[in-house]
């Protein structure tokens, strides 16, 4: 069976979603797997809200090739905003999709919990690292102060900024070195600010560290959470969304910024034991669990579904509504920021 993935790729750092889907593609490759072009392909994977009017395009040219959708959210509960985004996601699942992929049970229930559809097969398959570079290193650093280290490519607030303002003013820097890869709506006193990374150099800065934090809320998820756990740092994550099903007993949960000090310094305090509690689905491991949930949909008896003009129709008018409300969204920032500047 071959699969493809109706998705844009970047190379380069691009968040979560681009880094994982660029290496499910790269395993599927090495297994033989993967189709180059959606014709080939037995099955079709596509992404969210990601190239909407791509894979609508390609249910009508492939009527009987069955669709997946992969998704993760409610991306509402997350940005504090957006419902139509869900219930665009929402609705491109009722019309397209033959099988669901929910990234957690908490992606899985919050959906639900906002209305959607019960999709007519589905399955929860978590994230996973790159294996060609997130690997476990000790490195040969300063080891006077115990290195922390946290990561977004999102500027979203709900990144866990306020955690990292308190521990920017708060956090022992005579026992403690930190630093942050990614973009920051906020600017650091004492916190070193690096600008994004791709996989590899991420990688590599993981492996100069101690421990990672995890302060999202909200996130279904984290890639680079299990990302950083494979390159075998501990973390402190939030007790939020997905985090203490990937976190497990490879590091402390928290709560907010009244107890995140205490569970950084309870992981300082033993960090071989932390490390060795450690498990990390690989890449390997959901490529196969895909691979199989592929081949289900793919072998079952109901037919795959056609993109009626009432569905095609109810998916435009949302398609519209997205475009006009990103728009004005620009338009009010772009205002903001020059009054500002």
């Amino acid at each position: 069976m071959k699969a493809h993935i109706l998705f844009t790729f970047r190379e380069g750092p691009w968040g979560g979603c681009n880094q994982f889907l660029t290496g499910l593609r790269d395993a599927w490759r090495a297994t033989g797997c993967w189709a180059d072009t959606p014709d080939e392909a037995d099955v079709l994977l596509f992404d969210s809200y990601n190239n909407a009017h791509e894979v609508m395009a390609a249910k009508r040219r492939l009527p009987g090739t069955p669709f997946v959708h992969r998704l993760d959210g409610p991306i509402s509960t997350y940005r504090g905003r957006d419902l139509a985004l869900d219930r665009l996601i929402h609705a491109l699942n009722a019309a397209l999709a033959d099988g669901t992929v929910f990234q957690s049970d908490y992606s899985c229930a919050g959906n639900l919990a906002l209305g959607m559809t019960s999709p007519l097969r589905q399955r929860i398959i978590g994230n996973a690292p790159r294996s060609d570079c997130f690997v476990p290193k000790r490195s040969d650093g300063d080891e006077e102060r115990v290195r922390i280290l946290a990561a977004s490519f999102s500027p979203n607030s709900n990144k866990g900024f306020d955690i990292l303002a308190h521990l920017d003013a708060h956090l022992d820097f005579d026992r403690y070195a930190m630093t942050f890869v990614g973009n920051s709506p906020i600017r650091f006193m004492h916190i070193t600010h690096l600008p994004p990374q791709d996989s590899a150099a991420l990688a590599k800065t993981m492996q100069e560290h101690d421990i990672f934090l995890a302060a999202s809320r909200h996130d279904p998820c984290s890639n680079v959470l299990a990302e950083a756990l494979a390159c075998g740092l501990p973390a402190v994550a939030r007790n939020s969304g997905g985090h203490p099903d990937i976190l497990g007993h490879g590091g402390e949960l928290f709560e907010g910024s009244e107890d995140v000090i205490a569970a950084l310094d309870a992981v300082a305090a033993d960090i071989p034991r932390y490390r060795s509690a450690i498990r990390v689905r690989r890449m390997e491991q959901a490529a196969a669990e895909y691979l199989d949930f592929l081949r289900e949909v793919r072998d079952a008896a109901r037919p795959a579904k056609t993109l009626s003009r009432l569905g095609a129709a109810v998916l435009g008018a949302r398609l519209t509504l997205r475009a006009v409300s990103a728009a004005a969204t620009w338009i009010v920032r772009e205002r903001l920021f020059r009054r500002t500047a």
